[in-house]
């Protein structure tokens, strides 16, 4: 029998702003993983708009800090 699929009760903004609240600054791939644990079909391009979402928004800030790697912060 196949597994049923279920929508969340929260949007994937609120899960990165909270663990961004409670974790502090992380890397994308750190972030990415934590995401993927509570958002299984999440894929790195939805993560990335995401990230450009609340980016422009003005909630998170990203910068570069290596080739490939960004930090993301949230803004207090």
């Amino acid at each position: 029998m196949p597994q049923i699929k279920t929508w969340k009760t929260r949007p994937a903004h609120f899960a990165l702003l909270s663990i961004l609240s409670k974790k502090g600054d992380l890397t994308d791939d750190e972030l990415f993983s934590q995401m993927r644990s509570e958002f299984e079909d999440l894929g790195f391009k939805d993560f990335n708009e995401l990230l450009l979402g609340l980016e422009v928004s003005g909630k998170i800030r990203t910068s570069g800090m290596s080739r490939g790697k960004r930090r993301i912060e949230i803004v207090q």
